[in-house]
């Protein structure tokens, strides 16, 4: 039997909270183990409980959920616990920040309740959660000047086809396609990408390609966030 995915939750409303939790413990491969008003306290339960998730609210009093997240990530290198930041607003600045800390995608609260439960089994699964209409907008509108990172002088043409690709938001299914290889090639690929940069994610990467400008500014589109139904 496959073990549940254990998911903290952090936000400083008690409603919002509960909502959540009644949303993901509805679902059979889902554990709810533990509640945090504010990112300290969602820094100290990660640590005790070791969750699979923390949906980590941008905005709590104290400790915030960017620095929340920094911590945990700093601690939990060689662990999978993997934050998945909450945010009302779907231009802020503060999230930018949480992704450069290592949070693995955003959510906004708004979202459908499917659309969570999908958003958390894709982040526990080792993806980071991407959606265009909204990630790569911030890092337009937030990224630093480019900086060259040290690890792309390392990577091949067609890494570099790839991650070009990863941070316009595309699944390895639409890689692949775009690409016409498989999707077992592009994930190989992928995973030689995050080695050579150092990075932990897809999130990350996209991180790098538009601050090392091998990605530049581009209008948003409408599509749906890759790994999310629509």
């Amino acid at each position: 039997m496959t073990a549940s995915i254990r998911v903290l939750i952090a936000d400083d409303q008690t409603l919002v909270r509960t909502g959540f939790r009644m949303i993901l413990s509805g679902e059979p491969d889902i554990d709810v183990v533990g509640e945090a008003a504010n990112g300290q306290e969602a820094v100290d339960l990660s640590l005790k409980l070791h969750p699979d998730v923390v949906l980590m609210d941008v905005r709590m009093p104290g400790v915030d959920g960017i620095e929340a997240t920094g911590r945990i990530v700093a601690h939990g290198r060689g662990t999978r616990t993997r934050v998945l930041m909450l945010t009302t607003f779907d231009i802020d600045e503060y999230v930018y920040n949480a992704l450069q800390a290592g949070a693995s995608g955003f959510l906004l609260k708004d979202l459908a309740a499917r659309q969570m439960v999908s958003a958390v089994r894709t982040v526990s699964a080792g993806d980071a959660l991407l959606a265009p209409s909204i990630t790569r907008r911030l890092i337009a509108e937030f990224a630093a000047p480019p900086n060259l990172s040290p690890g792309l002088n390392t990577l091949t043409p067609r890494e570099l086809d790839v991650l070009k690709l990863v941070a316009r938001g595309m699944s390895n299914a639409e890689i692949a396609g775009q690409l016409f290889v498989s999707e077992a090639t592009v994930k190989t690929h992928v995973a030689r990408i995050l080695a050579k940069l150092g990075i932990r994610d897809r999130v990350q990467a996209v991180v790098v390609a538009y601050e090392s400008g091998v990605v530049t500014r581009r209008t948003p589109s409408a599509e749906p966030p890759t790994g999310l139904p629509g």
